[in-house]
């Protein structure tokens, strides 16, 4: 095994041209390459493999990868020497002569029951027993406690949510066809389905599209996925190849969660949060997309999420109906995306506020992208008076109230304010504060716009938030309609679901 690793390796040099490699191979462990700089990108190489137990290829495709976010596997792709990089890929994924060894999860009797009802999360404290411990990306097989099996997935020691399942009730095999199989049916499930002028949206809602731990959002001909888990590190080219031939995508951006970001560079094989997966690089790491005929820009790696809130899409088009003739006040705007909405719906001013002052710069470039754009009544977009604001949310309405500023139409969509369970009072009581402010500058008869994000408060409980915050101001909250994700958010398990919305008028 040893004279193979040595000998695939040296190989890997000669293709890709290097000088100066040394390699030292004792048993089954081999040791660090240490590699001269080439010429693509100005990049160094670093071909580390701690091979054990019979899984020495299996670690070598699995670290093969350049310094500023491009793998080997992709740089031979580029440079038509698919046939090698797809002996290392297959490798990676436990292909070929080498097999990756299967992790048997035994879980707890109420884990068991949470499986056959098809809950794509297993938690560390679901587990009873392990075969034995793995690595971020192999395959675990869940048995009940009569080792009958339940379901299958991906392994993360590094995440409470140990195992990503992706599989439940039938037997099946985690491999590069039932990833592609995930993404076509994802692709397909958003065919005609979006607004027309579109090229913003969700392409894969995790778990909802059967790809636990994984959110993919196109805009124009860039897609962006946002990792959650390192479980998917191994699969990214497998993942990779799947989004551009099913897409035709010109670029690919990763994106990390923080939580991901804090793990050790061995864990995350030379990737890192916003490097490019496939395509060439950002320009000015700034994109921009049309959502309903609307032009906007976003930053994926400085941004929020991926750069935009598209959850939002069918919310900000509500808006739009109701705000011609009719000033607007949009708190946490980020970029104003709501704020677009009701300047082409003919709102006479909108003001956005938001803390970010970069926000409020991109809000003002998204008015100049869309200047010329028609607008309800006869107008253009350039015709709203559009008033930025750089200030905290609360503050601004507290000085509103107190000086007896009204608007129209009153837009309240702050960010998750409960990250964890411990904080869901304090979001509570949050969202009622925000729903009174809302209730002491929106003039009598005026609507509100009150929107939650966080998944650990329900939707039950923000609602009645919202009405308890208009009672506090004196005010009473006549309900319009209550609304959820945008229809390429798709839901499937309860914790899934985060966003709430309520349209309401206050007298």
């Amino acid at each position: 095994e040893a004279a193979m690793l040595r000998g695939v390796a040296l190989a890997v040099l000669s293709v890709v041209g290097m000088v100066g490699a040394t390699a030292e191979v004792h048993g089954a462990k081999v040791a660090l390459f240490a590699l001269s700089p080439i010429q693509t990108h100005g990049a160094g190489l670093a071909l580390r493999c701690g091979a054990d137990n019979g899984a020495g290829l299996h670690n070598m495709g699995r670290f093969l990868h350049l310094q500023k976010g491009w793998s080997l596997l992709h740089w031979l792709h580029r440079r038509g020497r698919a046939s090698i990089a797809g002996c290392l890929q297959s490798a990676a994924q436990g292909g070929g002569d080498v097999k990756r060894k299967n992790i048997a999860v035994h879980v707890t009797r109420s884990a068991e029951t949470a499986q056959r009802k098809r809950h794509p999360w297993l938690f560390e404290s679901d587990i009873r027993r392990l075969s034995h411990e793995g690595n971020p990306g192999d395959v675990a097989v869940v048995f009940d406690s009569k080792k009958q099996y339940l379901s299958v997935g991906l392994y993360d020691p590094y995440s409470p949510i140990r195992v990503r399942v992706l599989h439940h009730n039938e037997k099946a095999s985690i491999d590069a066809d039932l990833v592609s199989n995930r993404v076509r049916q994802a692709a397909m499930a958003r065919d005609g389905v979006l607004p027309a002028d579109t090229d913003g949206f969700r392409v894969i809602n995790g778990e909802n599209d059967g790809l636990g731990g994984l959110v993919v959002d196109r805009y124009g001909n860039t897609l962006v996925a946002k990792f959650y888990t390192s479980a998917w590190l191994v699969w990214i080219e497998t993942l990779t190849h799947a989004l551009v031939d099913t897409m035709g995508a010109e670029r690919v951006v990763m994106l990390m969660s923080r939580q991901m970001q804090k793990l050790p560079p061995s864990v995350l094989m030379g990737y890192s949060h916003g490097c490019i997966l496939h395509g060439p690089p950002l320009p000015d790491g700034v994109l921009t997309f049309v959502e309903c005929g609307i032009t906007f820009e976003c930053d994926p790696i400085r941004g929020q999420k991926t750069g935009f809130f598209l959850d939002q899409r069918e919310n900000r088009m509500r808006v739009e109906k109701i705000s011609k003739g009719m000033s607007v006040l949009n708190v946490f705007s980020y970029t104003g995306g709501f704020s677009l909405y009701a300047a082409r719906g003919g709102a006479s001013q909108v003001t956005s506020v938001d803390i970010s002052t970069p926000a409020t710069e991109a809000a003002m470039r998204n008015f100049g992208l869309n200047q010329d754009l028609p607008a309800a009544g006869g107008r253009t977009v350039g015709q709203c008076r559009h008033i930025p604001v750089a200030e905290d949310a609360f503050q601004f309405m507290r000085d509103a109230a107190q000086s007896g500023q009204k608007f129209d139409v009153v837009i309240v969509d702050p960010p998750s304010m409960a990250n964890k369970a411990s904080l869901r009072g304090v979001a509570i009581k949050r969202y009622q504060e925000l729903a009174s402010l809302a209730a002491q500058v929106v003039r009598p008869g005026g609507k509100v716009v009150l929107a939650s994000c966080s998944s650990r408060v329900s939707n039950d409980q923000f609602f009645s938030a919202c009405q308890s915050g208009v009672a506090q101001a004196g005010k009473f909250l006549s309900e319009l309609e209550q609304t959820q994700h945008a229809i390429d958010h798709p839901l499937t398990f309860e914790e899934g679901s985060y966003l709430k919305c309520m349209f309401a008028t206050v007298r």
